[in-house]
């Protein structure tokens, strides 16, 4: 059975001219290590700033109840009156606490905001609340005026609540170095004098001889100097199938050995090593796409240029006209608060958290929010081929009888039976069949594994054998016509020197992958598929799949190369993958989308998570993004489109006519935008879109 083509391995090529770098290691694992620890610390500094955000928002709120209680303006309109001596100074205690407490982290945003020159939300809050706040204290010792004290408190726990929302959205953003660290094992079996000595990882020194037991991870790249074996590098390399190893093959560090123990000279190490390329091209692409600036801070840099704009000429046009200090500083400072709306910072995130909700009860995990609303412009979807278009399990796709004694359920046994004592990935597929089919084993007698060609046994006094066709071939046995493709792997079913059946093996295409491609390509999608599988397995899929193009046998930065010439084209691309080996692509493209049921690492890679591991989900997540997208803009205008209204009469634009909105009237259009924002946001809809 090693014969058969699709055993070879067909990645030989790029790996020497990966290993071609490898001479020149000038880091070695524990400054590789450094780098990861950098990495998870920012990814710590959010969690922080999240559980910082949470905290003042939860005491602002309890310090908010006593100063609405204690407003005037909100007893006029509830209608209630709670006086007592000093309760303007207990309110402006409170107060001050709130502002200096609860507005920290705006107040320390508009000092960066305005260092950069970028005005925006941080600018925006901080200017009302200020504003608000020092006008109130004003008041307080004797300014003619209202006390904004209310509008500080409610304002600051609106904008402590949206930013812990927004934060908790692009939390853990990027751990997928930490899980591609985790790839490797944290010791290796070093060959010191004849004995194997276990040492840390980082000990391990390019031309070191380790040895690698059965199932365990290869420690580090290198070639093998002794032994053969089945290496599992679908999580690296998207190859389907394990691939048979021998002397003077080429493994990478964190593939996973077979049932065979082989020795290894230890080549790339530390920055070298190709798994650290990986992570530095995840890290790279990842620092590359988060600089993407947000609507709202858009929105808030010229509602802060308007409110400054505004409130300054209010001002100085009262008192042109004649009006008193106090009259125009009230219109100036009911002016600027009033440009600041509460609806403002609950807008994105209300329609994030509404998003989020929905899409994750329909099998969609939004991760990165900004990419998420970004998928409205994809127009490439490219797939990984392993585990995302087909199922990525090695099974049966057909067994065929040329004998009438011999039903599909007889050949299954008797294949079962014989392969019991193998652990070739055929024999794994075959047995896995059997045992879902309930179909139980025969004793089998005289077994013998025919090397590289199958494995014999007798079976109720017959001779049986499971046999690749180059057996066939060098026993020049006839080779029943049959149908196959060369997707499929086709081992030979034979009773004392007849051929009864055939087994055909291979990765299916699940079911709605067929759905999916069509449902893009409808909306004007184009569909590629990238993998690291052989050229012949790729082209049978695409075919199949009727998808606009593919690339074959491609390594993980090859991958990411292919999904940056898309982007030069002038594509926004997607890409849809569930391995390790596709995490640096995920992470390059412009949007990414995982497969839930792959690894950890393409999840914390991707901006997307696809829990029910459907790529008919795709299509889903594209028409719900642009649907959150037209929802943002939606609740973008009830939020600061009441200020076209409530500004002029703000200012006073309609003093002559009788016309002047009291704060209470502007308190109120603000209460009904943050209504109608919120009540917006309930109807964003995953489906139908």
């Amino acid at each position: 059975m090693d014969n058969h083509p699709q055993h070879k391995n067909m990645h030989n090529g790029d790996q020497k001219k990966h290993s071609s770098h490898q001479d020149h290691s000038k880091m070695d694992h524990s400054q590789m290590n450094n780098k990861k620890i950098k990495h998870v610390g920012h990814h710590d500094h959010h969690k922080m700033m999240a559980q910082d955000f949470k905290k003042r928002f939860y005491i602002s709120l309890v310090f908010t109840i006593p100063v609405l209680i204690l407003s005037p303006l909100i007893q006029k309109v509830l209608k209630i009156e709670f006086t007592f001596i000093g309760d303007q100074y207990l309110l402006l205690i409170l107060s001050t606490f709130l502002y200096f407490y609860g507005g920290r982290p705006f107040l320390k945003g508009i000092v960066e905001e305005l260092k950069k020159k970028q005005p925006g939300m941080m600018t925006l809050v901080a200017l009302a609340i200020s504003v608000a706040y020092l006008y109130s204290v004003a008041v307080v010792f004797g300014l003619e005026g209202k006390l904004f004290f209310w509008e500080l408190a409610t304002l600051i726990d609106v904008m402590l609540l949206g930013h812990w929302m927004e934060m908790k959205s692009v939390i853990g953003a990027s751990k997928a170095l930490e899980k591609l660290a985790q790839l490797l094992p944290d010791t290796a079996h070093l060959i010191k004098n004849n004995e194997a000595v276990d040492i840390k990882i980082s000990e391990l020194k390019q031309g070191d001889i380790v040895l690698v037991k059965a199932g365990e991870k290869i420690p580090a790249d290198g070639i093998i100097v002794k032994g053969e074996s089945y290496i599992d590098e679908s999580m690296l390399t998207g190859e389907s199938k394990p691939v048979k190893k021998k002397e003077g093959d080429k493994l990478i560090g964190g593939s996973i050995n077979g049932d065979s123990v082989v020795n290894i000279k230890v080549e790339g190490i530390g920055e070298d090593s190709y798994l650290s390329k990986v992570i530095n091209l995840v890290n790279e692409a990842q620092q590359a796409k988060s600089k993407t600036q947000k609507l709202a801070d858009k929105a808030a840099m010229w509602l802060t240029i308007t409110s400054i704009s505004l409130g300054t000429i209010t001002f100085f046009t009262w008192l042109y006209f004649g009006k008193d200090f106090a009259f125009a500083v009230e219109r100036m400072a009911t002016v600027m608060v009033i440009t600041c709306p509460h609806a403002l910072g609950l807008a994105i995130p209300l329609v994030v958290a509404v998003s989020t909700s929905k899409s994750a009860k329909n099998g969609l995990l939004i991760r990165n929010r900004t990419q998420f609303e970004n998928s409205r412009k994809i127009t490439t979807v490219i797939f990984d081929k392993t585990g995302t278009l087909t199922e990525g399990k090695f099974g049966i796709s057909k067994i065929e009888s040329f004998n009438k004694e011999f039903n599909e359920d007889r050949l299954l046994q008797l294949a079962s039976s014989l392969e019991q004592s193998s652990e070739h990935p055929i024999a794994k597929g075959i047995i896995k069949e059997a045992k879902e089919k309930n179909i139980k084993n025969l004793m089998v007698d005289n077994f013998k594994v025919l090397k590289g060609k199958g494995v014999e046994g007798n079976i109720n006094n017959n001779n049986y054998k499971i046999v690749s066709p180059g057996f066939l071939t060098l026993q020049n046995i006839k080779q029943p016509k049959f149908e196959t493709d060369d997707s499929s792997t086709d081992v030979f079913v034979i009773k004392d020197d007849e051929v009864v059946g055939l087994v055909s093996l291979s990765d299916k295409i699940r079911e709605s992958s067929f759905q999916a491609i069509k449902k893009l390509q409808d909306i004007n999608i184009k569909c590629w598929m990238l993998t690291g599988d052989n050229n012949k397995v790729a082209e049978v899929v695409s075919k199949k799949l009727n998808l606009d193009g593919y690339f074959a046998q491609v390594l993980p930065d090859q991958k990411q190369e292919k999904i940056k010439e898309l982007q030069n084209k002038g594509e926004f691309v997607a890409m849809t993958g569930d391995g390790i080996n596709d995490a640096p692509a995920l992470a390059q493209a412009d949007v990414g989308i995982a497969i839930g049921s792959g690894t950890d690492v393409a999840a914390e890679t991707a901006d997307i998570i696809l829990v029910n591991s459907d790529p008919l989900d795709v299509t889903s997540l594209i028409l719900f993004g642009k649907a959150t997208y037209r929802k943002m803009l939606q609740n973008l205008f009830w939020a600061t489109g009441y200020n076209i209204i409530a500004i002029p009469l703000a200012a006073g634009v309609f003093y002559s006519a009788g016309i002047l909105i009291s704060p209470a009237i502007g308190a109120a259009f603000m209460s009904l935008s943050t209504i109608v924002v919120a009540v917006n946001a309930q109807f964003l809809n995953v489906k139908n879109n």
